[in-house]
């Protein structure tokens, strides 16, 4: 037997799992990585840092309840226009309110003003 006849194959050829197939588990199973990170000096807390990273595909994460995206303006054109649509529906409340104190301001001058 040879060396080579020894040797294991690398990764990902022959029967072992190729990184797609261990993406298309990973996506349709998902994944959760948590981690906190203290720095303590003589047992007084400075520092905290909580780390959550969930991997999963669009459809798992909807699935879990997750779908923050879809209301993120940034990161969604709908979000946007529901916020643009939003805005501007309280602008146009804001001037009519401005316009009927204008008015209702002028009626009350007008009125002092009549003999």
């Amino acid at each position: 037997m040879t060396m080579a006849g020894r040797m294991p194959e690398p990764y990902g050829q022959g029967s072992g799992a190729n990184l797609a197939d261990i993406l298309e588990r990973v996506l349709d199973k998902g994944i959760v990585i948590a981690g906190d990170i203290r720095i303590n000096l003589l047992d007084i807390e400075l520092l905290t840092i909580k780390l959550r990273l969930i991997v999963a595909s669009v459809d798992k994460a909807k699935e879990m309840g997750i779908d923050w995206w879809e209301t993120d303006p940034a990161l969604s054109s709908r979000a946007r226009h529901n916020e643009l649509a939003r805005e501007n529906a309280e602008l146009r409340e804001r001037l009519e309110r401005l316009e009927l104190d204008g008015a209702q301001r002028a009626e009350e001058r007008a009125q002092e003003e009549a003999p």
